[in-house]
Formats: C-alpha cells, sequence, structure tokens
C-alpha cells in the first residue's frame, strides 16, 4: 500500500485566501466590524489562527518547567492543590471542621482568624490537633500577629518533630492590599513593610512557607479588566521585591516568598492565557532584579471571582464557577479556591461548601484535568491571546514603573482612576445590556425572592468607619449589586407591581417587543403579564384594565405605532402607565398624544427601573 501523507489532496490555503473567502461570504461587509472580537480590554481577536501567527513567539519554544515557565512549573503533570478556607472563632470547632474536610479530598486549608487578639500557642495547639502538616499545605491569615504565628510554627513544629522543610503554606500578609482596600494600616506604610520584611527574614528557617500573599483578586472584584489585574499585580510584587531588597533581603529570597492570588472570571480562555502571562511577565521582573537566576519561579493561588457572582438565581453561580475552576487549572494555577456558590449572601452552609470541594474533584478525579502539563500549549489560539495580554500588561506595568512603581501610584491616585474607569465601563455594559449576567439582567425569575439566611453585610459590604485615611480606598463591588438594591426594593414594597403587554399588530415585531419588555420589567422583580396579540385598541385596553396593571407596555412595530399607541393612550390616560416598547422614528411624534416614556436597547436599565419605582413610590 503507497504511503502518504494525510489529507494530501487538499492544497495548502493561505491565510490571506481564507480572509478573502470570508469576505466574499458577507456580501460587502466590514470584515472588522463582523468577524474581529474587540474584548473589554481592547484586544482585537481574529476569528481563526495558523501555525504562521506563531512563528515569531520565543516563548513557544519553551519547555514546561523551564524559564520563563510559561507553560508552567510542573513537568509531568498538571496537579494543583484543592484548598477551602475556615473561618476560625471558636478553635477546637475549626480544627474539627478541618479534620473533617481533609478527608474529603482538599489538601491545603485556609485558617481565617478574625481576631488576632484570639492568637496565641495554646490555641494553635488546639487548631492543629491532629492535622499532619507534612502531608499539606496550611495558611493562615490574620489582620494582626503575623510574627506570633511564625514562632508559634517553630515551636509546634519542634514538638511534632517536624524538619522545618516539611512545613508548606503561608503566613498571608499584604501590607499593600490592605492599604488598597481600606485606605489604611493600623502603623504607618513604613513601618507595615519593616514588619513584613523581619516577618519575611525570620522566615527563611520555612523553605516551603510564605509571607507574602498577594491578593491580585482584589483587582479582579473592584472591576479591573484581566490585563489591568495582571499589571497591577505584577507591578505590586515588584513594589514588594524593592522594599524588601531595600532593607537588606536578596531578591531572590523576597521572590521565594511571595505567592500570587488571582480572581479567575468569566472570560474562559483568556483567564486560561492570563495566568501563562503572568508566569512570562513575573520572568522578566525576577529577571532584571537577578539576571543570572533563572529558577524563580512564580507561585499561583487562584479564587473564583465575587464580581459576577448573584444573590438572585444563586445556582447560576455554580455553574460561573465551575468554567471559573477549569480556567485555572488549564492555566496552571498551583492550588484553587472554588467558593461556595452562597458566599456572596450568607455563611456557607455544609451543602455549598461540599458542592464548591467536588467541583474541583470532579475536574480532577473524572476530568482528569491533573494529568497532562500545560494542557493549553500549541493552541494557535490561546498562544496568541497570552501574547497579547503579556503585552498589554507589559505596557501598563511599564507606565506603573514610570510613576515611581505601585505605591507610589496608589499614593498619586493613579491606581483607583484607571480601576474607576475599567469599573464604570463594566457597569455601564451591564446597565445597558451589553453584557450580562444570567438572572440578573438578562432571563430574570420574576417569581423568586431573596434566598434564606440572607446577610446584606456580605452582598454589599459594611458600612466604611470614617477615620484618617492614607490613600483613596478602592471599591470592592459586584456587577450585579446595582439590580439587586431595585429588585430588593420591590420586593418589600405592599404589593408587587404589575406590568401588562398589550401586543398589538405585526405578529413578528409585537412578539420580540414583548419578550424585550418582560425582560426588561423582570430585572426589577416586577410581575409581568405577557398575551398572544390583541386583533384591536379596544380590546387591548380593556384587557388591560381588567388586569388593573400599574403599567402597560404597548408592544408593536415602529410603523404600527403611530395608528395604534395614541388611541390607547388616551384611553389609558390617568389610570395607569403606559409605556412604548422601542424607539421609533415617530417617538416626537407620539410624545404630544402623552406617550413620552419608551424602553428599548440604548435604555439605562437600573436608572430606567428606579424611575419607574418612583413613579410608584417604591423607595430604596
Amino acid at each position: 500500500m503507497k504511503e502518504g501523507k494525510l489529507f494530501e489532496q487538499f492544497p495548502p490555503v493561505s491565510a490571506e485566501e481564507w480572509i478573502e473567502k470570508v469576505r466574499s461570504d458577507l456580501k460587502g461587509a466590514d470584515f472588522n466590524k463582523k468577524m474581529v472580537w474587540r474584548t473589554a480590554e481592547g484586544l482585537e481577536v481574529m476569528p481563526f489562527y495558523r501555525a504562521e501567527d506563531l512563528e515569531n513567539m520565543r516563548f513557544t519554544d519553551s519547555q514546561p518547567g523551564n524559564f520563563p515557565y510559561i507553560r508552567g512549573t510542573k513537568t509531568d503533570n498538571n496537579r494543583w492543590k484543592i484548598r477551602q478556607d475556615i473561618e476560625v472563632s471558636d478553635y477546637c470547632s475549626a480544627n474539627k471542621k478541618a479534620l473533617d474536610i481533609l478527608m474529603k479530598g482538599v489538601d491545603s486549608i485556609g485558617f481565617i482568624i478574625s481576631d488576632p487578639e484570639s492568637i496565641n500557642e495554646d490555641n494553635f495547639r488546639i487548631l492543629l490537633k491532629d492535622i499532619h502538616l507534612e502531608s499539606i499545605e496550611a495558611n493562615f491569615s490574620s489582620p494582626g500577629k503575623a510574627k506570633e504565628i511564625l514562632d508559634i510554627l517553630v515551636n509546634i513544629s519542634h514538638s511534632y518533630k517536624l524538619d522545618f522543610s516539611e512545613l508548606h503554606g503561608a503566613i498571608e500578609a499584604d501590607p499593600l492590599s490592605r492599604l488598597m482596600v481600606n485606605g489604611t494600616l493600623c502603623i504607618p506604610v513604613e513601618a507595615g513593610l519593616d514588619y513584613l520584611a523581619d516577618l519575611t527574614r525570620s522566615s527563611e528557617v520555612f523553605t516551603g512557607l510564605r509571607t507574602i500573599h498577594l491578593n491580585a483578586s482584589n483587582f479582579c472584584n473592584a472591576g479591573a479588566d484581566i490585563v489591568m489585574e495582571l499589571a497591577f499585580g505584577i507591578s505590586m510584587g515588584c513594589e514588594y521585591l524593592t522594599q524588601l531588597s531595600d532593607r537588606g533581603i536578596s531578591a531572590a529570597f523576597a521572590a521565594s516568598k511571595i505567592r500570587f492570588s488571582f480572581g479567575i472570571g468569566s472570560s474562559y480562555f483568556q483567564e486560561i492565557a492570563k495566568l501563562r502571562a503572568a508566569r512570562l511577565l513575573w520572568s522578566a521582573v525576577t529577571n532584571a532584579f537577578i539576571p543570572e537566576e533563572h529558577g524563580l519561579t512564580m507561585d499561583i493561588h487562584s479564587v473564583t471571582s465575587e464580581w459576577n457572582k448573584a444573590v438572585f438565581d444563586p445556582y447560576v453561580n455554580m455553574l460561573r464557577t465551575q468554567t471559573e475552576a477549569m480556567s485555572a487549572i488549564l492555566g496552571g494555577t498551583d492550588s484553587l479556591t472554588v467558593e461556595p456558590f452562597d458566599i456572596v449572601f450568607r455563611q456557607p452552609d455544609e451543602f455549598s461548601e461540599r458542592i464548591a470541594r467536588n467541583q474541583q474533584l470532579i475536574l480532577k478525579e473524572e476530568s482528569y484535568f491533573d494529568k497532562v502539563a500545560d494542557p493549553a500549549a500549541g493552541s494557535y489560539y490561546i498562544e496568541k491571546l497570552t501574547q497579547m495580554i503579556s503585552e498589554s500588561a507589559w505596557e501598563l506595568f511599564v507606565e506603573i514603573e514610570e510613576t515611581g512603581g505601585f505605591l507610589s501610584a496608589l499614593r498619586s491616585g493613579l491606581i483607583q482612576k484607571k480601576l474607576s474607569a475599567s469599573a464604570d465601563r463594566k457597569k455601564a455594559d451591564l446597565a445597558f445590556r451589553r453584557s450580562s449576567i444570567l438572572g440578573t439582567n438578562q432571563y430574570p425569575n420574576t417569581a423568586e425572592t431573596l434566598p434564606r439566611s440572607f446577610d446584606p453585610d456580605r452582598s454589599f459590604g459594611k458600612g466604611r468607619e470614617k477615620s484618617e485615611i492614607t490613600v483613596e480606598p478602592i471599591k470592592i463591588f459586584r456587577g450585579s449589586e446595582e439590580y439587586e438594591r431595585i429588585r430588593m426594593a420591590v420586593g418589600k414594597a405592599e404589593k408587587q407591581p404589575l406590568v401588562f403587554l398589550l401586543t398589538i399588530g405585526n405578529a413578528a415585531m409585537r412578539k420580540a417587543r414583548a419578550n424585550f419588555a418582560c425582560s426588561f420589567f423582570g430585572c426589577g422583580g416586577y410581575r409581568v403579564l405577557d398575551n398572544f396579540g390583541f386583533s384591536s385598541v379596544e380590546e387591548g385596553v380593556k384587557s388591560a384594565l381588567a388586569s388593573k396593571a400599574d403599567i402597560v407596555v404597548i408592544c408593536s412595530s415602529d410603523d404600527e405605532y403611530p395608528v395604534y399607541a395614541p388611541g390607547i393612550s388616551s384611553q389609558l390616560r390617568g389610570k395607569t402607565i403606559t409605556v412604548i416598547a422601542g424607539n421609533p422614528a415617530s417617538a416626537e411624534e407620539l410624545k404630544v398624544f402623552g406617550l413620552d416614556l419608551f424602553i428599548h436597547l440604548r435604555s439605562d436599565v437600573p436608572e430606567t427601573l428606579r424611575y419607574f419605582n418612583s413613579l410608584l413610590g417604591i423607595k430604596e
């Protein structure tokens, strides 16, 4: 049998030929407008990529485990640590919970201690009783007493006869993030950095214990896009290297004590590329500090974003965290926290925590995401995204460094200004429904009420205490908050507002307009009464009045609005609020008949809903 290359009967086709064929099929439509996707970061993504798009990418030749580590540090697998956090108020209860979840697939625990005054050796011995520290990753976070935690771990390691090199995890200090989120530290910033230097220097005996948990996820949850989160995170890491070096700590040792924590959002492929780009950029930074040292790898923890999680229709949050977990793992994260689906509105219960754990276990034990090193490698699309994200983030990183570095940019307000601009763009996209949060601004379930055990402090944050601030704090928020506030106000009203859809005229257009209006008012929790269509104005008006609706929305075609709307308006005037679904050319003409309320694609949905709430006497 003659051997030949597979598909050799097909001649090679150049990229130019493919693009020309697409242009032909578009029949004169603009290729860039129709086929090139412009991301929120301003990246222009082509509809397809080919091998030649990777020809000038130097990093694609590197192997897993090799500098610049874009392909990760794992050479023969893609294992990651499954982390779950425990809020520590009672040390005995926290210990019991830790022992329980360690038997259910978790191999990394975060002990979140809210009261630093409770930190002492006796409590820690209770907390760590029967836990084999050499077999897991143990992380400790507290708003104070980090050095005391380190001293306690030294004593406990001695008593457990543990080799110091066997302890892995972190004492999660991050004064720059705390400064950024709160606007101040409990001590002057320079003193805080001195404290961090002392903590880091004292941790030298623990080679596997990190002392800086750099919370770049704060940028994600403050509305940053992917490029911004990456650039700001790398800049903060560079600031830590500089500050610790100025305090007599070698850059190599300082870098070995930093862990980056990134938030993972819903842009599936971009989030994969982000983590790969992060390692590339951090390698460039560390190489600038220590040119001869190529063994400084980036330790990455990932946590599912809270920005896109919602209070209403909360089980959809599970779907969001699942794709986010997949992005983080395929991007090569070293550890991962999947937040429970209900964490944004109540204290997670046993069910939600179990589901969150199992989401990772399914990916590991059933989907085998841990088997192949750098599973995204070779994808033209992801490799190109990695390059574009890297270049854009590096450009922003350099801009920050030219202002004096991260701390200087934070003090001057540059970081806050850029974050605020990004957040405003995201809010506008949600308000005008150019982007979607399902169940919130698209396909809402109007019959749904607030989940049980709803905690407004978790959903909207506690009020900030008035105190002297060092820098303007950034604002952590969720994209769905504005819609949720409106919906909760409607839920507290004496009567759920009723919207009647008066559908008339062209069947296709009235149906499309009715679907639009149903979703529009559903976003505010209004009850919507749809109809199959009316044959006459009189029939429609009679039915609308019989429903005792608060709002009547006329749904028809643009051409038919001048025919039907004036008669409907004259019969409903003073009895209900009448609205036009659409933005017809006859809008000014219709206003003469008292029809001055329109909902359409250019409407700011929250602003419009608040206006209708005000007409109905509903207050937030």
